[in-house]
């Protein structure tokens, strides 16, 4: 009798996560862990635990929003610059992620009860790989960005053998690039920005990170499949450890359970007006929470809508009274918003993103065509993928060197042609929008790939080292 209970009684498993501290980086991270825990006692006999770990900062942040009781925060010191100074010093910062981190988290593991299981730990947090080795904890790489991404780094050498590198955007942005595995023909301007690969120090950290890709047990992408399978069948044959499309890593899961009213904001007057618009007619503008445009660009966006007399609601943080009087009233510009909710609700037809990656995969996920106006690190490659090879959205700006402002004249014929639910070219874009929705809501649905994906990465965790 005694046996037979303790062949049902479920096997306890400790997932330690270990996003890199930047917003995206740990609302994707933190989104994925959810979905684990939300498999405790589903069918596979196994109870899931986890520890997040972020800095003392991030734990002021965050440490008040909803989570499931299994999951809990694990503070370290704060060893990086804060929020504040981030984007003004993004150097600083990346290199203290990279550098400074590694000993509060390895001391954190000591204090930890029950041991950890496993690792999950953001691909760019390559010194957690030497951790797990040190310890026998098995690493999972979680990769919050585009597979399409990882694939140019993955493949990097060959930007070198081909003169693609050091690049030369200015002189040569258009030239395309068609040698790359899994990546379809792509513009110099358009790979990874001069954030990035005109800055050699920051270069070679990453490059020194996807070193240790291979040194991993299981890498997860925040990608559905369908979406990127070309680079993704690619990356599979390349490399040794199991991997898994997981995504999109984005709170669907919050959506129709009072989240908002729970969430403590008391900005949901843009949700009224919404109530009030035309299915399709409001335009969603957000230009992400890190790098940020001009001031004489943002002056011209304005304009620009204003000029348009299109509906829109505009997340502008800091910036809401100044914009408010250049657009008047055809819209709202508030502080805040919950994305998703907004983005899934009928009035909206159309978003204008600086393409973060989970920006664009909520896009996808509410059938939402889309103004890409990218302003470094992965978004360029975004965008090339929502304009060329998804079909689904137009570029705001064409000149591939970055000078020159958008005026608010073009603003406004963009913005009226885009949100014209007559032309045919949108009728084409809407449509092709609506399929890839489809595939991307299927993939998170029951036996669809991604959670089929997560339900096989959780079995074969039991399969490492016998825990």
């Amino acid at each position: 009798m005694d046996s037979v209970k303790a062949e049902e009684a479920s096997t306890l498993y400790h997932v330690v996560a270990m996003p890199l501290p930047g917003r995206s980086h740990i609302n994707a991270m933190m989104n994925l862990c959810k979905i684990l825990a939300s498999k405790t006692n589903e069918t596979i006999n196994i109870d899931i635990i986890v520890t997040f770990v972020v800095t003392e900062e991030w734990l002021g942040f965050i440490g008040a929003e909803p989570k499931p009781d299994n999951i809990r925060f694990a503070p370290v010191p704060n060893v990086v610059p804060s929020e504040l100074v981030r984007a003004a010093d993004h150097n600083s910062f990346f290199e203290a992620t990279m550098t400074k981190l590694e000993a509060p988290f390895e001391c954190l593991l000591d204090r930890l009860e029950p041991p950890a299981t496993v690792i999950l730990a953001d691909t760019l947090m390559f010194w957690a790989v030497g951790v797990g080795k040190r310890r026998n904890i098995p690493l999972a790489s979680f990769w919050p960005m585009a597979a399409s991404m990882f694939t140019v780094f993955h493949h990097f050498n060959l930007l070198s053998q081909n003169g693609h590198f050091p690049l030369d955007v200015s002189a040569n942005g258009n030239e395309l690039v068609d040698y790359i595995p899994g990546i379809s023909s792509i513009r110099l301007v358009d790979l990874p920005s001069s954030i990035v690969l005109r800055n050699q120090k920051m270069l070679n950290r990453i490059l020194e990170a996807f070193s240790w890709v291979t040194k991993t047990q299981y890498l997860l992408f925040n990608s559905t499949y369908k979406l990127e399978s070309q680079a993704i069948d690619v990356l599979k044959a390349d490399l040794p450890m199991p991997i898994y499309t997981v995504g999109p890593t984005i709170p669907y899961f919050n959506l129709g359970k009072n989240y908002l009213e729970s969430n403590n904001h008391n900005h949901l007057n843009h949700i009224e007006w919404l109530d009030c618009q035309p299915r399709s007619s409001v335009l969603y503008i957000s230009m992400g929470s890190y790098l940020s445009f001009s001031s004489a660009q943002m002056d011209d966006i304005a304009a620009g809508l204003h000029d348009s007399g299109v509906r829109f609601l505009w997340v502008a943080r800091g910036e809401t009274c100044k914009l408010k009087e250049i657009c008047g009233d055809m819209g709202l510009v508030v502080p805040w918003c919950d994305q998703l909710s907004v983005l899934s609700h009928s009035s909206i037809g159309g978003f204008w993103t600086h393409c973060g990656w989970s920006s664009t995969q909520e896009a996808v996920f509410c059938g939402v065509p889309l103004l890409t106006f990218p302003i470094g690190m992965d978004q360029m490659q975004n965008s090339k993928l929502i304009v060329e090879d998804w079909k689904i959205g137009w570029r705001v700006k064409q000149d591939v060197r970055g000078e020159s402002l958008v005026t608010r004249k073009e603003i406004a014929q963009l913005v009226q042609r885009f949100m014209n639910l007559e032309s045919n070219e949108m009728k084409e874009i809407r449509t092709r929008a609506s399929e890839l929705q489809q595939i991307c809501q299927q993939a998170i649905a029951k036996k669809g790939s991604s959670e089929m994906n997560i339900n096989a990465f959780i079995k074969d965790l039991s399969k490492c080292n016998g825990r």
